[in-house]
Parts: structure tokens; sequence; C-alpha cells
């Protein structure tokens, strides 16, 4: 039994005859009367019988019917929604935003996706770029864009752009020149991201170089969001480190100096996605604009 000889059977109970059956599905006659010959030679029943002026159903045609139904019913279903995923007309898109996708203007990037397909579903989570490499690598997330350096076993890492990491502080003093590593170890720092610490990856750049220059780095205060440090170093409470992008936004305390490193450090912001694992259309697209929203900033 196949759903070419269901879908043949449904047409001939609502058309009354092969001849209109065969004009409905664009099928020669002979050819939907050989789908129907071999459903009831396979069971060996009749499921139509001649009437006045119609075809009519037997009881095995009456006893299919419904089943029939059902089943072409939920295969149109399925192609439905596989060729909405595909044409973006529906699914689900899931993607992971770095920390601080707000200060690259990322945040229009959910208005963007959604105002030119508005069927499809948003599934968008904001972490740190250790958490969002770790769930694109269990399959959680389909990609997402991380700050490096990340643990990258099994992912397509794609660098997008990079943005350069300052020292800021109340005290125009302290960034009077660009400091140096040793500069960071003397330092009251107060950062941010607590909760992974010295696994975020720009605190993973300082720590090796702090490594090979024989200092340790240790904060005074760590707390969850940079706007929360920067509250606390424009209050005097101790300096901090920001993107260029989190120094150049609105929002940023006027009372806060910026100066870059002696020896220049950097966020570099890349893309990253299972290998050799194909992206849902809905996803590849939210990532494609993502990228383009990076690059023309």
């Amino acid at each position: 039994m196949t759903l070419t000889q269901l879908r043949a059977f449904l047409v001939i109970t609502t058309a009354g005859s092969f001849s209109a059956a065969a004009a409905q599905l664009g099928m020669a006659q002979p050819s939907v009367s050989e789908l129907v010959r071999r459903l009831e030679e396979s069971y060996g029943v009749r499921l139509f019988t001649r009437g006045s002026r119609r075809l009519v159903l037997t009881s095995a045609g009456e006893a299919l019917l419904p089943h029939a139904r059902r089943a072409v019913e939920a295969a149109d279903d399925a192609d439905r929604t596989l060729r909405d995923l595909t044409s973006l007309q529906g699914g689900v898109a899931t993607f992971g935003l770095l920390r601080n996708a707000n200060y690259y203007f990322l945040s229009r990037l959910l208005e963007r996706f959604h105002s030119r397909y508005p069927d499809v579903r948003l599934r968008v989570i904001g972490l740190n770029s250790v958490e969002v490499a770790d769930a694109v690598t269990a399959g959680d997330l389909e990609a997402g864009l991380v700050v490096l350096p990340i643990d990258a076993d099994g992912l397509e890492v794609t660098p997008l752009r990079r943005d350069d990491v300052l020292y800021a502080s109340a005290d125009r003093a302290r960034t009077a020149r660009p400091v140096t590593i040793e500069d960071l170890a003397a330092a009251d720092l107060i950062l941010y991201d607590a909760h992974y610490g010295w696994r975020d990856p720009t605190r993973r750049q300082l720590a090796e170089r702090a490594q090979f220059a024989g200092v340790t780095l240790t904060a005074r205060i760590e707390v969850e969001h940079v706007d929360s440090a920067l509250d606390l170093v424009a209050r005097g409470a101790g300096d901090t480190i920001v993107s260029r992008a989190v120094a150049e936004a609105p929002t940023f305390p006027a009372g806060v100096h910026t100066v870059p490193f002696a020896e220049p450090l950097y966020d570099t912001i890349a893309l990253v996605r299972r290998r050799d694992v194909p992206l849902s259309p809905a996803t590849r697209e939210i990532a494609r604009l993502a990228r383009r929203m990076l690059l023309e900033r």
C-alpha cells in the first residue's frame, strides 16, 4: 500500500469515476485504474462497485476510507512543514549571542530577522562565549557568536571582526599612557562575568600574558555585568577592562577614561557552528544577517 494508491483511492471516491479522478490527478485513466487494481489484488478485496451513475464504495472501501484520509492528511502536513522550513515560512532558528551583544547593535538583528520572516520562531540565547561554544558543541544551539579563544573541538570557527580591549579608570592619571600587564596586576581590578571567571575568553588572554610576565592578576571585585562594573569604576572603587564598542556606547560613564594596552589586546568575534553539520535554513539566515551586521559596523 502506497500513498499514491491511497491518494488515488480518495480522489476516485470524491470524483465518482476513474476518468474524472484521472483528470484531477493529471494522470492517464489506465494508470489510475491500475493503482486501484493492485491495491485490491494485494488484499483480495473489491473497493468499488459500479452504481447507476458513479462508482460506489464497497464495505472494504468504506472501512479503508478514514484510514486513507488520515494517512494522506498526515503526509500532506509533513510536506507542508518541511516546505515551510526550507522556504523560511516556519520552523525555529536557534542562535547564541556573545556577551554584551547589544553594544554591537545585535539587538537589531532580531528585529530585522523577525520583520523579514515573521513566521519563523526565534530561540536566541545571550550567554558568555564559554557557554555558547559548549551549547553549540552539544547540539543545544545550531550556531552562535563568541569571543575567542574558546575550546573549539568539533566546531567550525569563522572570525568576523576584532575589537580593541581597553583599560578603564575614573582616575585620569592611570590612563595617561598605555598600560602593561604589570600595571594591570598592580591595579584594584573590578571584573565582570563573575560566573565564568577566568574561563572567560578576554580574561584567558590576560591570564596568559600574566603567566609569561611572571605576575598574578587578582580581581578585587567581581560582578556579572559590565554595566555594574562600570558603575563601580565611576565611583572610584577600582578599574576594569572594556571593549571599544562598550567604551563608545552612549551609556558609557562620562567620568570614566580609557587607554589601550601597551601590547594591544583584542576581542576577536567569531561565528561558531558544529563541523560538518548543516544549518537549518532559518539559523543559516540569522547567521548570515549577524555576520553582515558585524562586518558593516
